[in-house]
């Protein structure tokens, strides 16, 4: 499957983002996959996954605040962020992978990201 991760933009603190991850060459109920950041000189991390059977898990900073979710019909996995703030500016990229337990491990392929800015 391949991955295009877009709708980043600029944005004040407190405020909200969508972003959409399309896939094409596989229906993205097929895989597990995942969203995650990478911030000027910071390690990349992971934001939240959603399993192929729905079940949804988030990082603790972003709980409460960011939902992951997909849309069968579109083919695509979105990530609503709200309560933005400026520690969440980053490249945002999704990703398929598979679950060992409670781990979640990325696939070698990564697409293009999609950069977020959050001004405070």
């Amino acid at each position: 499957v391949q991955l295009q991760a877009s709708g980043g933009g600029l944005v004040q603190a407190g405020g909200s983002l969508r972003l959409s991850c399309a896939a094409s060459g596989s229906t993205v109920t097929n895989y597990n996959m995942a969203w995650y950041r990478q911030a000027p000189g910071k390690q990349r991390e992971l934001v939240a996954t959603i399993r192929s059977d729905g079940r949804t898990d988030y990082a603790g900073s972003v709980k409460g605040r960011f939902t992951i979710s997909r849309d069968n019909a579109e083919n695509t996995m979105y990530l609503q962020m709200n309560s933005l703030k400026p520690d969440d500016t980053a490249v945002y990229f999704c990703n398929t992978g598979e679950f060992r337990g409670v781990y979640y491990y990325p696939d070698s392929y990564w697409g293009q990201g999609t950069q977020v800015t959050v001004s405070s």
